[in-house]
């Protein structure tokens, strides 16, 4: 990609070199900047901050991108920072092609993509960690903060808080469509920082919106848009099920033509999709139909939003994360709902979602108007069909004419319980601006960790912190009174320590000296997880896998994974009982008893009650016993069997967003003296596993930064073969992986479970092919040994040839004989194509007669 803005710094870092320059490399592209735009570069090129509250489409990534090239010409570090980490990806490669790949980093807190570069793309939570660390102390010089009303966000709000209140040096510029009055901000930071404050709200929308009401079913809604050449369209729904079986409903519609099919291919190139989800997308974008929502893996939604960007994607159901700056250029929003689930119930959007997602629509440069369709609810359809309906009976003469049955005109039944829209919330919406953003503030475990790292008094850092924030009076009052809380908590849990004397940077109170440099505390309850683990048995053989639980147990819950593994317990019981003839009445009293897995619920429950009876302060509705990782470990499972087991296919995004925040906490919160070498495996293996499922940021950005070693792509490859990070090439975690997967089988080969053992994917082995084995072993032996000794390493081989691994497992049965194995081959190239194992089974039976020795 070329270098745009770059190759245009001036030498020179005055206020005017930097405008001129600015103006110029737009000039070079053909590109005039709108009034606002040069307002907010003029404001920027003095040092003044700049709040652009412009609409959606008015050109506000070009006010950004002027503020990082001021940062460049100045020497300065430039943090640009997004609310979710989609975003934030896009926004890297955009940048990256403004200012090229060596200049430009990435930090999700989940990822990170040379992280000392001048130029960084991040979330708001990683800037303001560093902004709690460094202070006024901090090399940043420049913030830019899109989609700024996050302020207002009632959990996340204090990331875009806590940079305000520290980094007073900084030049700030944020930006959004919908912050409301400012006037706050306007007299905050110009106190705070003493630097002027440029406001630009007054931004013409470039392409204008029309707003319409939909009475007819949704299907002819669609039609209508397509047919009047509308697309494309972003049709919002309010849950990823109904999106992605609105995408699905419109295979068959022959959206492309022949030649646009033929187009669509050719972007794709040899994009790899992987089992389940991937395959139905894959038939999807070669009809011209996306998905975009936050469960899915980050580069199925990478490739619909370069997909889309190309034009070729004529309709992308989705949910509302569209409304979060995704930058899918659209002509068409259709919303099929004005009310939506907001954890804790459903309501009407407000002014500020209704906006948010609405300014997608019109691009500019390609439209004269965008269009904002709103779907009339399904009753509010069905009663205007009654009222057509009526009326033709009665222009035909058909019509009852007596009083009697004219009381009984139809009339829209909303079904109970349910939230009703009407034209009439349309209307307000489109009229009402959003409300003034509200502060939240927030003090954390994590966030005090922070401040202790920094030079000088932690307790006076808080102290400042919670004094100059935008809180009210009570509300830092009861910000100080949380923070002598959790600062007991790390005494007592030993994470910190005061000493009698400052060191030579002024600070009392530090980190005790074995914990990891990259250690933070990000869940509430690290500190009873790090006592809990700290009062186990060193020397139990569950000390591992009990390590682990106590970890997940601290983690927020991904209810769409527990509720999976919940209905799949249910099914299997279900069955059971319906085999043992057991009652109606007591199966339902049985069933309503199961839940997800809960491994040390009772011991870790017990622990807390007595671990919270000293510190009420310590939230105990967090604790929530389950087990992903674990199951993951113990099975052997790939990620694609665990999500084909529970049928987790719209949710992959989810499923690899909780392993990932697994991964970091066992890494960066777990102390090392609670680090076994087993579970020091765990984390590698966990790591590997993350990175293999999707690996596509680090990848393509790779690709950018060293074109030569590619094939001229610039985003569309997926891992090159030759990647360092190939699976195989971690020999130990492999090992690993494969010393799981082979003991899975032994397990269900001992318990005679060949209908799980059918469904592991193995080319030719399904269930009757298993229960013929079984058959072998068990008339010579009555049972499977499945006590220690059966694991012992001896008992696994694996024998490695450059293409294909092959390995034998010794099924070990009770007279010690061992002469039964099962055999599997790994395939190299396949395993490191798809990031996990590629293995299949092809022996099970007497060794003599094996295929190998």
């Amino acid at each position: 990609m070329t270098s745009l803005l770059a190759s245009f710094l001036p030498e020179s870092s005055g206020g005017d070199q930097i405008v001129d320059a600015f103006v110029e490399a737009q000039a070079s592209v053909g590109r005039t900047l709108y009034p606002h735009q040069e307002e907010a570069l003029l404001a920027i090129a003095a040092g003044e901050h700049v709040i652009a509250a412009t609409p959606t489409g008015s050109g506000k990534t070009t006010i950004a991108y002027s503020a990082l090239f001021a940062a460049m010409a100045r020497g300065e570090r430039a943090y640009y920072t997004a609310p979710i980490k989609a975003l934030v990806s896009e926004k890297f490669f955009e940048i990256v092609s403004m200012f090229g790949a060596e200049m430009v980093g990435m930090m999700t807190g989940d990822a990170a993509v040379n992280h000392d570069a001048p130029i960084i793309v991040c979330t708001a939570e990683i800037l303001a960690n560093h902004a709690l660390r460094d202070g006024a102390d901090s090399d940043i010089g420049v913030v830019v903060m899109d989609e700024f009303h996050f302020y207002g966000d009632s959990e996340r709000g204090w990331a875009w808080q806590v940079p305000l209140l520290e980094l007073t040096d900084a030049q700030f510029v944020l930006m959004s469509a919908t912050l409301g009055d400012v006037a706050f901000f306007e007299e905050d930071l110009n106190k705070r920082t003493h630097r002027s404050v440029t406001t630009i709200w007054d931004a013409p929308r470039p392409v204008p919106l029309d707003f319409r009401w939909a009475t007819t079913d949704l299907e002819d809604t669609i039609r209508e848009i397509l047919e009047s050449r509308d697309a494309p369209v972003y049709i919002v729904h309010f849950t990823q099920a109904n999106a992605l079986q609105q995408a699905q409903n419109l295979l068959g519609w022959n959206i492309l033509t022949k030649d646009e099919k033929a187009q669509i291919r050719e972007l794709i190139g040899d994009f790899r999709f992987s089992r389940g989800f991937g395959k139905i997308l894959s038939k999807l974008v070669r009809e011209g139909i996306g998905v975009h929502h936050a469960g899915m893996l980050p580069k199925y939604r990478r490739l619909v939003e370069r997909l889309a960007q190309s034009g070729l994607l004529k309709v992308i159901a989705g949910t509302d994360t569209l409304g979060v700056g995704i930058n899918v250029p659209i002509r068409t929003v259709l919303l099929t709902g004005l009310a939506k689930f907001d954890g804790r119930t459903t309501r009407l959007l407000n002014s500020r979602e209704f906006h948010q997602i609405a300014g997608r629509a019109g691009r500019a440069g390609y439209d004269t108007v965008g269009h904002v369709v709103v779907q009339a609810p399904e009753w509010t359809v069905e009663f205007e069909k009654q009222k057509a309906r009526a009326a033709a009976r009665a222009e035909s003469g058909k019509a009852p004419n007596n009083a009697k049955k004219k009381r009984r005109e139809p009339k829209a039944k909303v079904p109970e319980g349910a939230v009703n829209w009407t034209e009439a919330n349309l209307t307000k919406l489109v009229e009402n601006p959003p409300a003034p953003l509200r502060a939240h503030m927030r003090i954390t475990s994590s966030m005090l960790l922070a401040l202790i790292a920094r030079p000088g008094s932690a307790a006076a850092h808080a102290r400042q912190l919670i004094e100059t924030s935008h809180q009210t009076p009570a509300q830092k009052l009861a910000l100080k009174r949380r923070a002598i809380e959790l600062f007991r908590g790390l005494t007592e849990s030993e994470i910190v320590e005061v000493t009698g004397t400052a060191d030579n940077q002024g600070r009392r109170i530090h980190l005790v000296e074995d914990l990891q440099l990259d250690f933070q505390m990000n869940q509430p309850l690290a500190p009873f997880a790090i006592a809990f683990l700290d009062s186990l048995d060193e020397d139990s053989p569950d000390l591992t896998m009990d390590t682990v639980s106590t970890i997940e147990a601290i983690l927020e819950d991904p209810r769409q994974i527990l509720l999976a593994q919940q209905g799949t317990a249910k099914r299997r019981l279900l069955a059971e009982l319906k085999a043992d003839g057991v009652e109606y009445q007591e199966r339902m009293q049985l069933l309503d008893e199961v839940t997800w897995p809960k491994p040390l619920a009772e011991e870790l429950e017990a622990a807390l009650e007595i671990y919270a009876k000293q510190r009420p302060w310590v939230p105990v509705d967090d604790l929530s016993p389950k087990s992903i990782v674990r199951e993951l470990f113990e099975t052997g499972s790939t990620f694609s069997e665990f999500v084909s087991r529970y049928q987790l296919i719209r949710s992959e995004g989810i499923v690899l967003r909780y392993l990932s925040d697994a991964y970091q906490t066992l890494r960066r919160t777990l102390p090392q003296e609670l680090r076994t070498d087993e579970v020091e495996d765990i984390i590698e293996w966990l790591g590997v596993l993350v990175r293999g499922v999707d690996s596509s940021l680090l990848d393509e950005w790779e690709a950018l930064a060293h074109p030569e070693d590619g094939d001229g792509h610039d985003g569309a490859d997926e891992i090159r073969p030759d990647s360092p990070r190939a699976l195989t090439a971690q020999t130990k975690v492999v090992e690993t992986m494969i010393r799981q997967a082979m003991w899975r089988r032994v397990e269900d080969f001992a318990f005679e479970r060949e209908e799980d053992l059918g469904q592991l994917g193995d080319d030719d082995w399904d269930a009757d092919r298993w229960g013929e084995a079984m058959d072998e072993f068990y008339d010579l032996y009555d049972h499977v040994v499945i006590e220690p000794q059966a694991r012992d390493p001896r008992l696994l081989r694996i024998t490695k040839e450059s293409k294909q691994w092959l390995i034998t497992q010794t099924v070990m049965d009770p007279d010690e004989n061992n002469d039964f194995v099962l055999q599997a081959v790994l395939d190299v190239d396949a395993s490191d194509e798809a990031g996990e194992l590629a293995l299949s089974m092809e022996y099970a039976g007497d060794i003599a007669k094996a295929p190998w020795r």
